[in-house]
């Protein structure tokens, strides 16, 4: 389980500034995800979300290591390994359908939890290009992934570029 939140310091300007999530953003928009979020800190083992749950949260990993596991056919497959600078749970935000993994924690690790009704109070309820900012970032990021995901199909072979398609086709949900 994940520490209680008042044990830990509040993100500060210089942490989010130097996060790649908040390209872009300006002092102002910074300024109030630190000063209006939490963090919380989960020890080795602990999850910080689960496949299959819905949820309309994310986390901004600012220290520490975050395994992601699918499961699949075969059993459970790490599919990232992630870190400072990386986030975990973007598609809560987006699109708030069930979690396509789970993310446990490897290592101590501090991370900031934003909720997509965070992100409507802190940009796109208080200026829209903040909001337009912070989904751009998202999605370059999940366009990378996408791409080196492709790449992996691509070289795996005949079978799972055809299972992929297969999958691609499904009605979300």
């Amino acid at each position: 389980m994940a520490q209680g939140t008042s044990q830990l310091p509040k993100p500060t300007f210089e942490m989010l500034r130097s996060h790649r999530l908040v390209d872009g953003l300006n002092d102002e928009t910074v300024r109030l995800f630190a000063d209006g979020l939490p963090c919380e800190a989960f020890q080795p083992g602990d999850m910080l979300m689960h496949e299959g749950e819905v949820a309309a949260h994310m986390f901004v990993i600012f220290t520490g290591e975050v395994e992601i596991v699918a499961s699949g056919k075969h059993g459970n497959v790490r599919v990232a390994l992630l870190g400072p600078g990386d986030w975990v749970g973007e598609m809560g935000i987006l699109d708030p359908q069930p979690r396509s993994a789970t993310a446990r924690a490897l290592a101590p690790s501090m991370v900031l939890k934003l909720t997509a009704d965070d992100v409507y109070r802190l940009t796109r309820d208080r200026d829209l290009s903040q909001y337009t900012q912070l989904v751009l970032n998202v999605a370059c990021e999940l366009s990378r992934r996408l791409r080196v995901a492709d790449r992996l199909i691509a070289n795996s072979g005949a079978t799972m570029a055809q299972e992929y398609v297969h999958l691609s086709m499904r009605p979300p949900g």
